[in-house]
């Protein structure tokens, strides 16, 4: 392959775009690889078509030597294999739905779980026909709330979905294993540094769910690693440790104390240390969140109370993770009106069973734990409130934000926290969409096995922004060899002979099957071209300049930054095996 700037479809601009907040963004965009349609819709660029395509080619190997076939499903679907599973309304918003001329409802998939069983249904009938695992690099379609960062979030995207289908759980475990093996060696390949980390399942539905995440400060998701016995795990799905339950016996009982100006934990804290004799942190304050839950394709609205040590705020991704499919949002003024039992700011935990409504605690809110919290009327707050005796909760959620230093579930060392970009996930989905397509097969002794699946996602055009945010500098883009639009980039800057010599080399080069970006351009200074071909971000840059007339060239590196000058008559020879 040979392609020349003079007639490549390319144009790279000097300014950040104004709404690029993080560096892929930026980069891909400024360098020409991307160009914006709408919000989280993005063109691909021929260069940036190209390392699209890279990436979906490695992990198109990898799938097939794990022994993946292949296929390809519409992305326009019939509403009816969504509603079979319930996910219709569950997905909610996120589903871009509409109607043919017919009104017949459709959508434009996010992912094809329920496509897959029924294919393998209407396929395969024998237990001789399992294991197998098929798989697609597909466009998928989500709409988001807010797409942000350029591609990494996107309303469409090009996505790699795989599923296994197995007879029996042991099956599923060693597809499970097969895969995650091929994820490893396929984000190897890309050059990604990531992480492995457990994971929620959410609306997939399934049991053991685990993400690779590509650590950035720029990411969106927040996940916790154990450098002690190398727990890892998504924020969403890090398990708190509950003190030991506790004798009520002998316990104090509650009292009313006057707490007038007190709107926030600190002051509360304070105050009743000062005037009440007390002697508290806020981790021994209750704090009640009070939050309205709905169920997606239904009309009710429940009235949710969340119980949380006052030193922690409400995580609402965690919130969300575990009260999916519903959906929480926070009680406004409005709601509050509309029930007159609940004081604002003085909630307390006492009267919510009589009121009726759910009340679910944080792990830490043990039987026998006292805790000073809301006494139900405006200016007072209750101590000595105790759990299992004064309230006692309808159950615990993993709701509380996830601090530095928490211990370790696992171990019970500190934890440390990060931020990072989902590049994969894996679940073991089991029974949901087999059940859901009624997908059996005949055993040997003539009765039906039920099948059981696992589902595998790698966000493909995702994972061009993911090496974008890991691999540049202040320069531009430094792409790994296996992704780059191409492996070398000749410069010819233009005076005397040196773009003619370049084509040369470049022509030379392609010939000894490399991939070859050339700069050929005419009235185009030197200045201009080396910015170019480092925010280009190809790995290895031969630059054909001044030196010509001494018979010699300049081959830098572009992930390391060293240059040297080799002489041109083995310059091809060098190139080849720098690329190699």
């Amino acid at each position: 392959m040979l392609l020349r700037m003079s007639s490549l479809f390319l144009r790279t601009l000097r300014d950040d775009p104004a709404d690029a907040e993080v560096p892929s963004h930026k980069l891909l965009v400024r360098a020409g690889y991307v160009r914006r349609v709408a919000p989280g819709i993005y063109s691909w660029l021929p260069l940036g078509k190209m390392v699209m395509e890279n990436v979906a080619r490695v992990v198109r190997e990898e799938m097939n030597r794990m022994g993946g076939q292949e296929v390809l499903f519409p992305a326009l679907l019939p509403r009816e294999y969504y509603e079979s599973t319930g996910r219709w309304t569950e997905y909610g918003d996120t589903l871009f739905r509409l109607k043919d001329r017919k009104g017949a409802d459709y959508l434009l998939g996010p992912t094809h779980e329920e496509l897959f069983a029924d294919m393998v249904k209407g396929e395969y009938s024998s237990y001789k026909d399992y294991p197998v695992t098929l798989y697609q690099i597909q466009t998928k379609y989500r709409d988001e709330a807010r797409p942000r960062a350029g591609i990494l979030r996107g309303r469409e995207f090009l996505m790699k979905d795989s599923y296994s289908f197995d007879l029996d759980d042991d099956g599923l475990k060693h597809s499970y294993e097969q895969h995650r093996e091929t994820y490893i060696r396929t984000f190897d390949r890309l050059g990604i540094s990531y992480k492995i980390v457990f994971a929620t399942s959410g609306a997939m539905g399934g049991s053991a769910s685990e993400e690779f995440l590509a650590p950035t400060p720029t990411g969106e998701d927040t996940f916790v690693a154990c450098h002690s016995c190398g727990y890892a795990a998504n924020a969403e799905a890090v398990t708190t440790t509950a003190p030991p339950v506790r004798a009520l016996d002998g316990l104090e009982p509650q009292r009313v104390l006057d707490t007038p100006d007190t709107p926030t934990i600190e002051s509360l804290v304070s105050f009743v240390n000062e005037h009440h004799g007390l002697s508290i942190t806020a981790a021994e304050t209750l704090k009640n969140v009070v939050v309205k839950v709905t169920t997606p394709g239904s009309d009710k609205v429940e009235t949710l109370i969340v119980g949380v040590p006052g030193d922690r705020e409400v995580d609402f991704k965690r919130l969300e993770a575990a009260l999916a499919p519903g959906e929480p949002a926070i009680f406004e003024a409005e709601d509050f009106a509309k029930h007159p039992g609940l004081v604002r700011g003085y909630i307390g935990s006492q009267v919510l069973r009589e009121l009726g409504i759910r009340y679910l605690v944080d792990p830490r809110v043990v039987t026998g734990s006292s805790w000073v919290t809301g006494a139900n009327e405006r200016g007072k707050h209750a101590a000595g409130v105790v759990a299992g005796r004064d309230f006692i909760p309808d159950g615990t959620i993993e709701a509380a934000e996830v601090r530095a230093g928490d211990p370790c579930p696992r171990c019970g060392s500190p934890l440390s926290i990060d931020r990072g970009i989902e590049i994969g996930h894996i679940f073991q989905l089991g029974r949901k969409y087999a059940d859901a397509a009624g997908l059996d097969a005949l055993g040997p002794d003539g009765k039906p096995i039920r099948i059981t699946m696992g589902s595998y996602g790698i966000g493909v055009s995702r994972a061009v922004a993911v090496i974008a945010e890991q691999a540049h500098d202040e320069l531009g883009l430094v792409w790994p060899r296996e992704v780059a639009p191409a492996d070398v980039h000749i410069v010819g800057t233009g005076k005397d002979n040196q773009i003619e010599a370049a084509l040369e080399l470049a022509a030379d080069l392609e010939a000894r099957g490399l991939r070859v970006l050339v700069d050929d351009r005419t009235g185009v200074s030197p200045g201009v071209k080396f910015k170019d071909a480092e925010l280009l971000g190809l790995p290895t840059i031969v630059v054909v300049g001044r030196g010509l007339a001494q018979g010699v060239v300049e081959l830098r590196d572009r992930v390391t930054g060293t240059k040297e000058e080799i002489p041109l008559d083995t310059a091809a020879d060098r190139v080849l095996a720098a690329c190699s």
